[in-house]
């Protein structure tokens, strides 16, 4: 085992999908749990809580001195505002401790409306770069979860480069797709990961080599326990699994705790992966070592152990655990009432007792008052100092002594009263546009796609294309979606564009969105930054919108500058480890890597010089036929495989405005995600 064995410091993040599982999490020794209303999160189908529910499970966990994080990691329209707003005042007022946000729209909310709450950037974010913790920290977050994906030479660059408190993953599923960026549910079947309704079809059949029972999108769980002692500066150790019993909660939270404490053993390590495996666990990202060996299914052999040890697991937190200190101080004078002063959780009690007798046969003792004291029975406190200031020859029944040690830690546990600032809800002013013709856009793989002669007005090109090219075309360039360890390259590249006379950049990520814009590009973000509703909009410059949204959703997107994609074969999936490599190899591919579903469809698997791979969806977005429709500032044209007369009859299909002879969606423009 590799975990270092300095002392270790951080705070355990278990999930809570109920209250079962919240208590399980608890009582087996987390610090802090994270949990969703029954809006607004990205586990929308498991059980969370209703508002009642929240105010007790806030009160359960910080009688016991547990931190309570509400997940608000979701894209929210436009119409869902004011329930948003009600959402963030109800969980403040019930005690909620921090809200994990994806949106940053949703963030802009809370940080106007509500001062003094505290914001953490979810993974969905996408946050993967020292600019991404930037943009962040300027949004007023005080925490970011970084992505599952990274490196530990990433992490470290991460943390060398903010104050922000970092969060990361170190147990549970594993996807396939960098969070926030898979679109694979929802253009399937309108189940949206970024909506919390993701339906999982990454863990059905999908093959490199059609085969119909290969799963080269089904990753093994993470687990990083034997890691811990080399994640330096992280704040917080998080598990995954909102979904799964609080029997997973317990043993994930447990392991870790023990891991903390250098009391990890195999036998442990055994123990965790029977209650919930995939073929085993994967710690390959942080490690660097991708490929066939991080994939994985749930076996039968997997079920088999679970069944064998979840009974045993449900007994270990039955009851209380006593898991907090509590300093007690009992003073007894003759003729004064008898005063108990008990300390824990920040916070000093005092209780009044009744006035000692004179003891006619035995008197109390300091031996038998700490006795007596330190009884604490089925609470979460154990008794770590205790004191004693005792007149001699003095008596109290152990009743009425035992009465005031129950009544100082019913006190201590009693939430303090919470006074919390919520200013009126304002909205984003309509702003009035005059009516124009949409700017056309486009954006490339390569500059040999684009003809001669087109109607663009704005072209991007990627970074890594020649500068000949980028005059030649008189482009922008498009910034790379995946940012992994790469920012310093890519800023070198920045500049040189710069310096060359490049003034636009279509930035994908967050991350890149900051760094081109600190450079002094005129940025458009992308469809990559999730921008699903007019706050986002209006943070964002020149923002393409979601395509996740429906048409209707995103003609009324209030911002200034906005665009659509109308043709474009979506990236279903951003993802750091190539399904193809990892099943055929590179040289098989010859980047033309595709993948086939059960039902036979086809994806092509685009390659990249840069740390990740895209799955594009089979057939194109096709809206050049309705643009009556669209409601845009500007077009956006997203080619990525077409070839030069591919491209020339696209523009074709635009001039003419005909459907065309090919396949197409309408992707979710149509049918939106629940």
């Amino acid at each position: 085992m590799q975990t270092d064995r300095n002392n270790m410091n951080f705070e355990i993040l278990a999930p809570a999908g109920s209250m079962e599982s919240l208590i399980a999490g608890v009582r087996s020794g987390a610090n802090a749990v994270y949990l969703g209303g029954k809006a607004f999160n990205a586990r929308r189908n498991a059980g969370n809580f209703d508002n009642d529910e929240l105010c007790s499970a806030v009160k359960y966990c910080h009688a016991r001195g547990v931190k309570v994080y509400l997940t608000l990691n979701i894209l929210i329209s436009d119409d869902e505002w004011e329930l948003a707003y009600d959402t963030v005042k109800t969980a403040l007022e019930a005690g909620v401790d921090a809200f994990i946000v994806q949106d940053i729209g949703v963030a802009k909310m809370i940080r106007d409306h509500f001062p003094t709450a505290r914001i953490h950037g979810s993974t969905q974010m996408s946050i993967m770069s020292p600019s991404g913790a930037k943009f962040a920290e300027k949004m007023g977050f005080s925490r970011i979860v970084l992505p599952r994906e990274m490196s530990l030479d990433e992490i470290r660059e991460i943390r060398e480069s903010t104050d922000l408190e970092l969060e990361m993953f170190v147990h549970g599923a594993l996807c396939m797709c960098v969070s926030g960026q898979c679109y694979l549910s929802s253009v399937i079947g309108s189940r949206s990961g970024n909506r919390g309704l993701c339906a999982q079809p990454c863990r059905l059949p999908f093959s490199a080599k059609n085969d119909k029972n290969d799963y080269a999108l089904s990753l093994k769980d993470l687990s990083l326990v034997e890691h811990l002692g080399e994640l330096e500066g992280i704040t917080s150790l998080k598990i995954e699994g909102r979904m799964k019993r609080p029997e997973y909660v317990s043993a994930s939270v447990s392991a870790i705790k023990k891991a903390i404490n250098h009391t990890y053993t195999d036998n442990d390590g055994i123990l965790l992966r029977s209650v919930f495996s995939r073929s085993g666990f994967t710690d390959g990202y942080l490690t660097g070592k991708l490929g066939a060996d991080m994939f994985g299914t749930r076996q039968k052999e997997d079920v088999v152990s679970a069944k064998n040890v979840l009974k045993e697991i449900s007994h270990t937190y039955d009851n209380e655990n006593p898991l907090l200190p509590i300093d007690l101080h009992f003073i007894c004078k003759k003729d004064k009432p008898a005063k108990l002063v008990a300390s824990a959780l920040e916070k000093t009690v005092e209780i009044t007792g009744d006035v000692p007798e004179i003891a006619i046969n035995k008197p109390m003792t300091v031996e038998s008052l700490t006795d007596r004291l330190s009884k604490l029975g089925a609470t979460q406190f154990y008794a770590d100092n205790i004191s004693i200031e005792l007149d001699e020859g003095l008596i109290l029944p152990a009743s009425k002594i035992n009465d005031m040690r129950r009544r100082a830690v019913e006190k201590i546990s009693l939430e303090d009263e919470r006074i919390i600032t919520a200013l009126p809800l304002k909205r984003i002013k309509k702003i009035d546009k005059k009516s124009k013709k949409p700017l056309l856009t486009a954006s490339f793989r390569s500059a040999d796609q684009i003809p001669n002669k087109h109607p663009f007005d704005i072209v991007f090109i990627p970074a890594d294309s020649s500068l000949d090219d980028f005059v030649d075309n008189r482009a922008g360039v498009v910034l790379p979606r995946g940012m992994f360890g790469i920012e310093n390259e890519l800023k070198k590249t920045l500049v040189k564009l710069k310096n060359a006379g490049v003034t636009k950049a279509l930035c994908t990520n967050i991350g890149n969105y900051m760094l081109a814009s600190e450079l002094g590009f005129e940025v458009y973000g992308d469809f990559g930054l999730n921008v699903y509703n007019s706050q986002s909009a209006n943070i964002i410059e020149n923002p393409i919108v979601s395509f996740e949204l429906s048409l209707d959703k995103a003609n009324r997107i209030n911002a200034k500058n906005i665009g659509i994609i109308v043709y474009g074969k979506i990236p279903l999936m951003l993802t750091r480890n190539c399904p193809v490599k990892s099943s055929i190899g590179c040289f098989e591919c010859g980047k033309k890597g595709r993948l086939s579903d059960r039902k036979g469809y086809e994806f092509e698997v685009l390659c990249s010089k840069y740390p990740c791979v895209e799955i594009l969806n089979t057939h194109p977005i096709y809206m050049l036929d309705r643009l009556n429709e669209v409601k845009a500032d500007f077009l956006h044209f997203s080619f990525s495989t077409e070839n030069v007369k591919d491209v020339e009859n696209i523009i074709k299909l635009y001039n003419s405005g005909e459907k065309p002879s090919f396949k197409y969606t309408r992707g979710l423009y149509q049918r939106g995600t629940l």
